[in-house]
């Protein structure tokens, strides 16, 4: 097989069918852009958790006075001192607990108004004997939170046991949600390109039936005839690979390094490593999936 003969015939095709390549073009890319952003936003989702779980506690708020009467757990009353320090020391006898801090309401109501001061209507309203005591507890295991709120969500004197890692779950699900939306668009966007794909090949097929009648007259085999049109397919894919792999470097670099790591501090970003391993996937799906439509539709379309 001529390699210049091949060549030759994959630039009439790409010429003959511009805007159609095109088409194939930004459209594989689209596709392959939303599929390598959502497998890294499946790994930075992963990395946050890893992160976050670490650093979750388990909170166990105490009664005040306030809470007597608004909250059933409450009802015998505000928590007292020997309640506090047997508490105290039954969480510290637990294998499972490798910290225990005590919270006072001053110090609560110091951590609410440095977080919340500026944006709860009601930070002005508060005073530190409406915030409650508690104690905020690093368990070596964070799945062990059940051991925690059986022991000790019924004591006097305790108002509420809180797992952080549930209030965490409700933003990893959006996040995971959204990531599966992404899929769906990425999923939509492929069988477009497909469609686009098998319909160029179709169309270059049909206006090189001539060509094609003719090699097939002197004897060229099935393969030799497919090739041009299998690569030309391949090339656009490609291109749209490429295009989609310099989205992901510009999100990262852009988006992510330049603007969300200078505004949100508080979660650690997946860094280049992860985009970078993700590059070599984009590319062989971009390259292999049009060869393969290509070579699916030529069975239909071109008869050898």
């Amino acid at each position: 097989m001529r390699a210049q003969f091949v060549l030759s015939e994959i630039g009439v095709g790409l010429r003959r069918n511009l805007t159609m390549t095109f088409a194939v073009i930004v459209s594989v890319a689209l596709s392959l852009a939303l599929f390598g952003g959502s497998l890294l936003m499946r790994e930075q989702v992963s990395t946050m958790k890893g992160y976050w779980y670490d650093k979750v506690n388990v909170s166990i708020f105490l009664c005040n006075k306030n809470d007597v009467e608004s909250q059933p757990a409450c009802a015998k009353g505000a928590v007292t001192d020997d309640q506090k320090k047997q508490i105290k020391a039954d969480l510290e006898k637990m294998p499972v607990v490798q910290k225990v801090q005590f919270e006072t309401a001053d110090e609560a109501y110091k951590h609410y108004k440095e977080q919340f001061g500026k944006s709860s209507p009601i930070a002005g309203s508060l005073t530190p004997d409406q915030m409650q005591e508690s104690f905020r507890v690093k368990l070596k295991d964070p799945s062990k939170y059940a051991v925690i709120s059986s022991a000790f969500s019924q004591r006097p004197g305790v108002q509420e046991v809180q797992d952080q890692k549930t209030l965490l779950e409700n933003l990893f699900n959006l996040l995971n949600g959204m990531n599966f939306a992404a899929l769906g668009v990425m999923g939509l966007m492929l069988v477009v390109a497909l469609m686009l794909i098998v319909n160029t090949v179709r169309v270059s097929a049909f206006s090189r039936r001539r060509e094609t009648g003719i090699m097939r007259l002197v004897g060229a085999s099935s393969f030799y005839i497919q090739i041009p049109f299998i690569m030309e397919a391949a090339f656009a894919g490609l291109l749209g690979a490429g295009f989609a792999c310099v989205l992901l470097v510009c999100g990262q670099e852009f988006l992510v390094n330049n603007w969300l790591a200078h505004h949100i501090d508080v979660i650690q970003f997946i860094g280049w490593d992860a985009v970078l391993a993700k590059l070599p996937l984009v590319l062989a799906i971009g390259l292999l999936m049009p060869a393969l439509a290509a070579f699916v539709a030529l069975r239909k379309y071109l008869k050898v």
